[in-house]
Parts: C-alpha cells; sequence; structure tokens
C-alpha cells in the first residue's frame, strides 16, 4: 500500500489552462489589450498538486517566412547591404516564467520546445553562414522586441496554494492578426511534465477589416490607389500652405 502511494503521488500532473479573451477584436483607434493567461495544476484525480510546480506560458502569433535586411549608412545614406529569409519566424511572441527560464530547465529543454526569445528557431531559407544567421536572427529579435512584438517576462507567473496561476500579457496596438496559441507548460526538476494549449483569435472588424480584406485580394490596385491617395494630400497640402 506504502508503494502504491509513493507511485500515486510521482504521477504527472494536469493543466486546466483557461484565457480570458478567446476572441481580440481590432477597432479604429485601437490601442492595444492585455490578455490573461490562468489556469489550475492538479493531480489526476483533479485534487490539488502535491507539490510545487514551475509554470511557463508562451502566447505565439501566426508564424510566417520573413525577410530581415540589415541597413548600413553610406556616404551619409541609409541604404540596405544585406539580407537574410527567415522560415517559420512567429509574428507574436510572448513568455512568462515563474522564474528564470535558465534555473527551470535545461537548454536542451528550452531549445526543445522554444523556451525564451534566445531559443526561438529561426532557421534561415537556403545556405547561410552561421555566424551571419545568428545576426540576422538576434537582430529580428531586437526589432521585434523595440515594437512590443516580443517580450520574455520572468517572474510574471504568479501561482497560489500549488494550484492556480496566472500571467498578464499585452498585446500592443500594432499586434498581428490570426490564430495565436497560448501554451502552459508545467516543469518539474527540470523537466516538463505537463503542457496544454487554447486559442485566441485577433482580428479586424469594420473599417480596417474592409482596407485589409481588399489590399489581400486587390494588392496592386491597393497599391495604385495608395499612390495617388499620396500625391492627392501632397498636392492638397502645397495648395493650403500657399494661400496662408
Amino acid at each position: 500500500m506504502l508503494l502504491l502511494l509513493v507511485l500515486g503521488g510521482a504521477r504527472d500532473p494536469i493543466l486546466v489552462p483557461e484565457v480570458s479573451q478567446h476572441e481580440v477584436l481590432l477597432r479604429q483607434g485601437f490601442t492595444g489589450t492585455e490578455l490573461l493567461l490562468f489556469g489550475a495544476v492538479l493531480n489526476p484525480e483533479g485534487t490539488r498538486a502535491a507539490q510545487d510546480y514551475d509554470i511557463i506560458v508562451v502566447l505565439k502569433g501566426p508564424t510566417q517566412s520573413i525577410v530581415v535586411r540589415e541597413k548600413q549608412k553610406v556616404a551619409g545614406i541609409w541604404i540596405n547591404v544585406d539580407s537574410a529569409e527567415l522560415r517559420s519566424a512567429p509574428s507574436y511572441y510572448a513568455i512568462a516564467s515563474t522564474r528564470p527560464i535558465d534555473q527551470i530547465v535545461d537548454d536542451k529543454t528550452a531549445a526543445i520546445y522554444e523556451l525564451g526569445l534566445k531559443w526561438l528557431q529561426l532557421s534561415p531559407i537556403g545556405s547561410i553562414d552561421p555566424d551571419e544567421q545568428a545576426r540576422f536572427a538576434s537582430g529580428l529579435v531586437a526589432l521585434n522586441s523595440g515594437n512590443g512584438l516580443y517580450r520574455q517576462e520572468e517572474g510574471a507567473v504568479k501561482v497560489s496554494e500549488q494550484v492556480l496561476y496566472q500571467a498578464r500579457i499585452g498585446l500592443p496596438s500594432r499586434v498581428p492578426i490570426g490564430t495565436y496559441t497560448a501554451e502552459t507548460f508545467a516543469v518539474s526538476k527540470g523537466r516538463v511534465v505537463a503542457s496544454a494549449s487554447s486559442t485566441v483569435e485577433v482580428r479586424k472588424i469594420g473599417v480596417e477589416r474592409a482596407i485589409a480584406a481588399f489590399s489581400d485580394q486587390y494588392g496592386l490596385l491597393y497599391g495604385l490607389m495608395a499612390v495617388v491617395v499620396s500625391i492627392g494630400m501632397g498636392w492638397l497640402a502645397g495648395r493650403v500652405f500657399a494661400l496662408v
């Protein structure tokens, strides 16, 4: 009986995740919002977990290939001097954890589950020098971090009574549309013992949605109209200043 109790206490937990909003609507004047990722860590029987677990939550936007260009100042003018195309780059990535990631898992585990900005799998399309690949990948991470699209918040996950966890993750005003995946990982002694996921849909509505749909379906016409509108606005501004 004692052996059965020991084995029963050693069983992996289950996660019951939830998100405060499963749909984020981007209206005119959208300035950003905040999602609450929360849930419970339970024994398989549904009772309170028998130990403390480190919790890591990851909110990831749609992935896409992206061209990263490097600019340099030549003769006083900034120009593109080199570029690399990276496959499967997340349009948005945020990670929150109970402690610093390197104190929760080793590098191998972090790389497998992409736990942390430096472990994102930003592999290039085609052949490229490893040092150059690392430079372009770090440049993309730095650029998106500055725009609020990539973020890493260690210590932002709070766990109460070994059961309930929660983390708040912000979405900036320029958040990309698409289906987002919210993943939760329970970690014990460096090992991921449970994981669960849910989804969040980010979409535009109203005028913004109509413009986005038009630009996707009629890209050339949309570009020509944008040029015409820009020229018209420039001409109108010139006439106004000429009259003043």
